[in-house]
């Protein structure tokens, strides 16, 4: 992705956890009071353990760079995960020269469909591949190595799971497309034409008449230090959505987010929006460890986790 600083301010989708810490235990507790008495549907309480655990286990695998067999293994789990919560489960296969590459790589979008016959729709999308080059690091020794993307890739994909388990057992407002994005993070800096391949493949090859009402793009949402700005471009494309989600987050008291602009990114929800799909970017770009060999799970948090994905429950079983 492609970020400036701000200083003033697809074809069709459809087509047992550890025991909580007290800090997280007291977290939970509010939430419960809170999901429990706005007078809406009620809101299932989300588990940051649980989607930490996710997070560690897509890292297991090793860096998920197109081509290797850490990104085959995890793409077979992430789309029995889908499967196994019930969603329909769609892969958009296709061949793309990566912009470093010689020869084509087979890329895959992962997509879970959820309560398919429901014709209000949201999209919740995160990409799941890591970055080939850690050319962030601090020793340029390493600026050929791949990263592992605890932060940039399986955060969001890990709290996107989680929400899919919930979406099994209660069903929510809306119905609800999952999209894991791949090769987002394959690009070369400076030419950001060259980000985004899954998301802008989907989006120039989805279904005309697939327009969900609203996407919310989850990236690098599990440093243990998560501060969450409101990002330029989706205030460009999207500024009603923002305002409902920030409006929500404030509603639900999390601390993560902070309802002021602060970096333009480009990220999946460009070529989104550009189709039409009005969707936002929840990104923390103040991550030290973006682009380096340091982007590991000791870096996030079950409790960043937790304030996202309780955040995205709340839109979805409440309106």
């Amino acid at each position: 992705m492609r970020v400036y600083l701000q200083s003033c301010l697809a074809i069709n989708p459809f087509k047992v956890y550890p025991f909580l810490d007290f800090k997280l235990l007291c977290g939970l507790i509010v939430f419960c009071f809170l999901v429990s008495c706005d007078g809406g549907k009620q809101v299932p309480v989300f588990d940051g353990n649980s989607a930490y655990e996710y997070l560690k286990k897509q890292c297991e695998f090793g860096a998920r760079i197109p081509g290797s067999s850490a990104h085959e293994q995890c793409q077979k789990f992430l789309a029995d995960e889908l499967k196994k919560y019930g969603g329909l489960t769609f892969l958009q296969g296709f061949k793309e020269v990566l912009p470093r590459g010689e020869q084509p790589v087979e890329l895959t979008n992962i997509v879970g469909s959820f309560y398919p016959e429901k014709t209000n729709r949201v999209l919740l999308c995160a990409h799941w591949d890591s970055r080939p080059w850690a050319d962030q690091d601090s020793l340029a020794a390493n600026h050929e190595s791949h990263v592992m993307g605890a932060n940039d890739g399986a955060s969001g994909v890990a709290v996107l799971l989680e929400v899919a388990r919930h979406l099994q057992q209660f069903e929510p407002a809306y119905g609800i497309d999952i999209v894991f994005f791949d090769a987002e993070d394959s690009g070369i800096n400076g030419k950001n034409e060259t980000y985004a391949i899954g998301s802008s493949y989907f989006a120039e090859n989805k279904d005309s008449g697939y327009l969900p009402q609203f996407g919310i793009l989850l990236d690098m949402v599990g440093d243990k230090d998560l501060q969450i700005y409101q990002e330029i471009n989706s205030l460009k494309y999207a500024p009603q959505i923002v305002k409902k989600v920030w409006g929500r987050a404030n509603d639900l008291g999390l601390s993560a987010f902070h309802a002021e602009p602060r970096f333009e990114v480009t990220d999946d929800h460009v070529p989104l929006n550009n189709a039409g799909i009005p969707c936002i970017d929840l990104i923390d770009f103040d991550y030290r460890y973006w682009h380096t060999t340091q982007d590991t799970p000791d870096k996030c948090s079950a409790e960043s986790l937790q304030q996202v994905g309780q955040l995205i429950l709340s839109i979805i079983y409440d309106k």
